[in-house]
């Protein structure tokens, strides 16, 4: 599977698509697709096989209707680092135009494929999923069909008018060919700054930006060196959210960490451990942070113990408090020093900071031994059980992020709810003051101010 056809194609000194080279195999095959604005607008569909991406200009673009039989014509093969490329290919040279990411994903073919017969295939992507199959049919003219027996889905896909990546427009790619020098933050370029991300109150991607420049150095402790999962809201909290446990980013300060899932394959996992990292991993538009219990250095002795009370939809904030004191009545018997933040949600979190060796299996048996306490001595109040239907009139004492490869939200992070609300460290004495979701981003910064809650933690 050559890419002498794409790179012959290319003037590499006048493109910035990338050249042409095969990449690494990777345990999950990706797709992407493109929208492409050439001489024809048109979408392009790549999949993941040998280390190139075998290629299809699909002109009307994938359609959710099983009755639709989209023509897909198949192109040279292009290289894996392709799946990345966003931008303005020059006029003038091969498929001029502006190049914008409309999706990406896992792709899972039903049997081995042979790219000159039919293809059926899974698309696990953030806005195309579900059966697909591609019939070839005269020279390199193929047809892309949904597939299954699911109800046809009424989506337009030309709705979608933002990168998946990036949040930009056609035209804020092509026009982000200049860079305003005021949106660059150490060094890193802020793409779409202006890119409104909560409408109410109104908080813009270089809002963000700022907020987690002014937090870092009291972030980064909880933060950096520990597996980080994000929530990416590249068009705002009202269009397409996704949660990314594998990164796409190459900057410096992202490290990266080989894990043996349950399956037993290894796979990568990353964590942040600078300021730049953290400002990178913005700018990709990865707005909420949530990290492992254990840091990479210790990865099988976890350190920082997280409690989430979760209440029943209709309980009252007197309720919801009380259920925090009472945790910490338990915790203080142990002799658990502990520590309050808000979810930025409609709960609290306890943070309990261990500083002896423990493996997971001892942590996780401490937390769930917590809840079923709690449980116990207050049957009427509480559940370690997260089941739904347990919970009417309850809270749920998750004791369950507290198990290998689970998250929490770090401190300091910024929620992806209504009113852009903070996980925020506070005092036991500010229990009764501070709502779980009252908190926002101005708040924040205004907090961060004073003396830090949490300055016993580390």
């Amino acid at each position: 599977m050559s890419l002498e056809k794409y790179n012959d194609k290319r003037d590499f000194n006048k493109t910035k698509e990338p050249i042409g080279k095969k990449g690494k195999n990777k345990k999950k095959l990706i797709f992407v697709v493109q929208h492409h604005l050439a001489r024809k607008d048109h979408y392009d569909l790549r999949l993941e096989w040998n280390g190139v991406l075998k290629s299809w200009a699909v002109p009307k673009g994938p359609s959710y209707n099983p009755k639709d039989k989209r023509l897909a014509v198949m192109v040279e093969d292009h290289p894996y680092t392709y799946r990345n490329f966003e931008g303005t290919i020059p006029k003038g040279e091969y498929g001029g135009g502006t190049v914008m990411l409309f999706d990406e994903g896992e792709w899972i073919p039903k049997y081995k494929p042979d790219f000159n017969k039919e293809i059926k295939f899974e698309l696990k992507g953030h806005r195309l999923n579900g059966a697909w199959t591609l019939v070839p049919f005269k020279d390199d003219n193929w047809l892309l069909i949904k597939e299954g027996n699911e109800p046809i889905k009424n989506i337009d896909i030309t709705k979608y008018d933002t990168s998946i990546k990036t949040g930009c427009t056609m035209k804020e790619i092509e026009n982000n060919k200049k860079i305003n020098k005021k949106n660059v933050v150490e060094g890193i370029t802020i793409t779409n700054p202006d890119k409104i991300i909560f409408k109410n109150p109104m908080v813009n991607k270089m809002d963000i930006v700022s907020y987690y420049q002014k937090v870092a150095d009291l972030m980064l402790p909880y933060l950096e060196n520990r597996i980080v999962s994000v929530i990416r809201a590249p068009s705002g909290i009202e269009n397409d959210i996704f949660f990314k446990k594998h990164l796409d980013n190459d900057d410096a300060g992202i490290g990266k960490i080989k894990i043996k899932s349950d399956k037993g394959k290894k796979e990568d996992y990353y964590y942040i451990n600078s300021k730049s990292a953290l400002i990178s991993e913005v700018q990709m538009n990865s707005f909420e942070f949530h990290i492992w219990g254990s840091r990479v250095e210790k990865i099988n002795n976890p350190d920082m113990m997280v409690i989430d009370l979760d209440p029943d939809e209709a309980m009252s904030i007197n309720k919801v408090r009380q259920g925090v004191k009472d945790l910490k009545t338990i915790l203080d018997e142990f002799k658990l020093q502990s520590f309050l933040k808000t979810s930025g949600g409609k709960g609290y979190h306890v943070v309990i900071p261990f500083k002896e060796k423990i493996t997971w299996k001892e942590f996780r048996g401490i937390a769930n031994n917590i809840a079923k306490l709690m449980e116990a001595r207050w049957p009427d109040k509480y559940v370690a059980n997260m089941s739904k239907s347990k919970r009417k009139n309850k809270i749920f004492i998750d004791w369950q992020r507290n198990i290998k490869g689970s998250t929490s939200v770090a401190p300091y992070s910024v929620r992806l709810r209504k009113k852009a609300t903070v996980s925020m460290p506070i005092l036991w004495s500010e229990l009764d003051k501070i709502k779980p979701d009252e908190i926002t981003i101005d708040k924040a910064l205004k907090r961060i101010k004073r003396k830090n809650p949490w300055a016993d933690f580390l």
